[in-house]
């Protein structure tokens, strides 16, 4: 959900929440976009999504004079995003629960490592094609360093689009060293780059990670360019974040759906990549590329195959323990598709269609010919497979959304 909040200097900062589907995460993240990005960012979204599908929530807003934030850029410094990053983090802390995890990508990596000990909730920080040194990004204007010293600004191309910098910009950017901040840093550390990223050297990344205390770890996105422009490689990075972020932020064991129901799906504007949450369990479905989707997961006719298949094995496995006959392994194999009836008595009429699921069972292990085909019986009687040809009723309602996780 869109969301905007004040800065200390009182300017209002735009920003987005994404809360996991079931609206009740586990811990919280701020994410610090790229110099001049913005919280719009494709791969930003794709390494949300991951971490959402992880029960995390996460906040990324656009510092002060970017995208739909309020202020000038000319007036800003990296000083102020580090401030931005610390007005955020109270803001979550008001209004939700102080943020367990900083993300940042390039500029907003030295950010967050500037912030991490200014927020005394962070427990985890990643950075992402993070320079070692904040002034490495005037590389993008060091063409223009000259007038904006003698003129005290310029207005710079970057990606295309106009900016202006400030002299105290620069000056700022000198003026900021990471090592203290990384030596003195009281949180896990990961660090992700790419060997391939032309605008921030991997080399950097080294020197982040050799002036860095443990618990450190370094990821290579092998393949990836600066921006993550790839859809493959930010979802990567979401999953490795999220993953790693388990050490430092913990799943509860028993963290039950706080909801009314005990299924949640969420679909967002764009394509057909879907969350779900089955109590504390996280799954994503989708739709193949052909039709438009990412193909990120199983389609909703494979989640009804998935769930006959596993049920089939579990009612056959549940009984012959009960007979105590030994089965090593139950294998069901499934292929869905729509068959026409064929006995319909016009032909002029539009035929109707019938789901028909193809089941091959396996069994593996030391059983009669008998015992097999008792089994066979048995799987018939799985509960998914009754349900399947029961008269089903759906009831649906439409309820209002909830705009707050607690």
């Amino acid at each position: 959900m869109k969301l905007t909040f004040p800065n200390s200097a009182g300017v209002q900062l735009a920003a987005r929440l994404d809360l996991p589907v079931n609206r009740h995460p586990h811990a919280f993240a701020l994410f610090a976009h790229c110099f001049t990005c913005g919280h719009t960012l494709t791969a930003m979204h794709n390494i949300t999504r991951e971490l959402n599908l992880h029960g995390i929530a996460v906040l990324r807003f656009d510092f002060t004079g970017i995208g739909e934030s309020e202020g000038d850029f000319v007036d800003t410094s990296f000083t102020t995003n580090i401030s931005d990053l610390e007005d955020a983090a109270n803001y979550l802390a008001e209004h939700y629960e102080a943020p367990g995890l900083l993300v940042g990508h390039s500029l907003g990596g030295a950010a967050v490592l500037c912030a991490a000990n200014r927020i005394p909730s962070v427990k985890a920080v990643v950075t992402i094609a993070a320079p070692f040194a904040p002034d490495h990004v005037s590389q993008h204007f060091r063409d223009k360093i000259e007038t904006i010293a003698r003129e005290g600004k310029a207005t710079v191309d970057i990606g295309g689009r106009p900016f202006k910098i400030g002299k105290q910009f620069i000056d700022d950017l000198e003026h900021h060293r990471l090592d203290d901040n990384i030596q003195n840093l009281d949180a896990g550390l990961l660090i992700l780059h790419s060997p391939q990223d032309r605008t921030v050297s991997i080399d950097e990344a080294a020197k982040l990670y050799t002036a860095a205390r443990h618990p450190k770890s370094f990821v290579s996105l092998d393949g990836a360019d600066h921006l993550l422009s790839d859809g493959a490689d930010s979802h990567y990075a979401g999953r490795v974040i999220a993953g790693w972020s388990d050490r430092y932020l913990p799943v509860p064991e028993k963290d039950p759906i706080r909801s009314n129901h005990g299924v949640a799906v969420r679909l967002g504007q764009e394509g057909y990549t879907t969350e779900i949450m089955v109590r504390q369990h996280y799954l994503t479905a989708d739709e193949p590329v052909k039709i438009g989707g990412n193909d990120y997961g199983p389609g909703p006719y494979e989640l009804i195959s998935a769930g006959l298949g596993a049920c089939t094995a579990m009612t056959i496995q549940m009984y012959a323990r009960r007979k105590k006959w030994v089965i090593e392994a139950v294998e069901v194999h499934l292929d869905h598709q729509k068959d026409y009836v064929q006995d319909m008595q016009d032909a002029g009429e539009k035929k109707p269609k019938i789901d028909h699921f193809k089941r091959v069972i396996i069994l593996k292990g030391d059983l009669t010919d008998e015992q097999r085909q008792r089994l066979l019986e048995i799987a018939d009687r799985c509960p998914v497979h009754r349900t399947l040809h029961e008269t089903v009723q759906v009831t649906t309602v439409l309820q209002e959304a909830e705009e707050k996780a607690r």
